[in-house]
């Protein structure tokens, strides 16, 4: 039984919207990141004398501030995933899921 509810839900076109919005999602979210992270890389590679530019005074560097907001660009990626995982992704699979199970008793 448990088998022809998967093949069910595998072969339903809800499932297959579904697994279309979210992959693209996260590639999308996975391409921004790589974007983010490989280009703080490439910034450390090749102009290293833009992130040792002193901000003011101090001994704060552009690099740091910078380094910082690749985390916390992470971190905030991460939260928007999980945010719209849980309002939007989960719904349509429980929903997909009833929907199934319903068929499957007829």
């Amino acid at each position: 039984m448990e088998d022809d509810l998967v093949a069910r839900i595998a072969a339903h076109p809800q499932y297959r919207q579904l697994k279309h919005r979210r992959d693209r999602f996260g590639w999308t979210l996975a391409l921004l990141m790589l974007i983010v992270y490989y280009g703080f890389v490439l910034l450390v590679a090749f102009d290293k004398d833009f992130l040792a530019r002193r901000m003011g005074d101090g001994v704060m560097t552009l690099g740091m501030p910078i380094g910082f907001g690749v985390i916390v660009f992470t971190v905030a990626l991460t939260a928007y995933y999980v945010r719209r995982a849980n309002a939007e992704f989960d719904a349509l699979s429980d929903a997909l899921v009833k929907a199934a199970q319903k068929e499957l008793k007829k």
